[in-house]
């Protein structure tokens, strides 16, 4: 590391400034965003992310699986005080370590390769839903995940903290689905969505061709909007009582049916 210092003042403007990418605003205004805890920060230094700082507990010091990524790192390393790591970080209890990032800018361009997997997610706010379904588009490879206008934000503290670090592998979107699916419409990309009505099956759909996923929000499902440019609506078939999943699980369930078709069946 270059540069090392300590802080230990709850007043000092860096301290303030990190605190502030608490709120989406100021996330917005800095372009940047605070990853939490050993994990994060180790998956954003190996995915290679634009980390600027780097903040240690310094009464616990820096964390073992940290220590020789951190000497390669070119970042601010800072060393702060237990009420410094509260202030700055969104969690009852503070991790070791938190880490600020500059905002990456998505490749638009994987939206559309040949034969693209893609989840779309209209209107899921809730940041524990959006990070799982991140996640499991990553573990899957798919090419990208799109976030409409009306989603949770993709920064947000807990957003990020669900996502594990898949945020860093692939790329995340954010923009207005009015645009972009009658785009993926032009480029010859099947729309797919669920709806409880539908009589096919996710088991029945072809998901081999480029396909995007469209998911909506627990309470209300898919936009108006969204549900007209759907090509084509599936249902996931229950056996037992329940009588439905939530949208993280159900992304899971039909991404990873599209994963066997595509890499499995024969």
């Amino acid at each position: 590391m270059n540069r090392t210092t300590s802080i230990t003042s709850l007043q000092n403007e860096k301290v303030k400034a990190m605190a502030a990418l608490l709120d989406k605003k100021h996330r917005d205004r800095s372009g940047r965003f605070l990853i939490e805890g050993v994990h994060l920060v180790l998956e954003a230094l190996q995915a290679g992310a634009d980390v600027e700082t780097i903040v240690i507990d310094a009464e616990r010091g820096v964390p073992t699986e940290l220590r020789a990524p951190l000497g390669q790192a070119g970042c601010e390393l800072i060393e702060a005080t237990p009420a410094i790591m509260a202030k700055c970080t969104g969690t009852d209890s503070p991790p070791p370590v938190f880490g600020i990032v500059a905002k990456p800018r998505a490749d638009a361009s994987a939206l559309y390769r040949p034969d693209s997997l893609v989840v779309v997610l209209d209107g899921v706010r809730d940041p524990g839903n959006a990070g799982t379904i991140i996640r499991s588009a990553d573990a899957v490879g798919a090419d990208a995940v799109v976030l409409g206008r009306g989603s949770v934000d993709l920064y947000n503290p807990k957003t990020v903290r669900s996502t594990m670090g898949s945020l860093f592998h692939l790329p995340v979107v954010e923009g207005d689905l009015a645009e972009l699916l009658p785009e993926a419409k032009t480029r010859g990309i099947h729309l797919v969505g669920t709806s409880l009505q539908a009589t096919a099956t996710c088991y029945s759909y072809d998901w081999r061709g480029p396909t995007w996923l469209l998911l909506g929000s627990e309470s209300t499902g898919l936009s108006d909007e969204a549900l007209a440019m759907v090509d084509t609506r599936m249902i996931i078939p229950m056996h037992g009582r329940s009588e439905s999943l939530n949208v993280a699980m159900a992304s899971t369930v039909l991404l990873y049916e599209a994963l066997r078709q595509r890499r499995y069946a024969r």
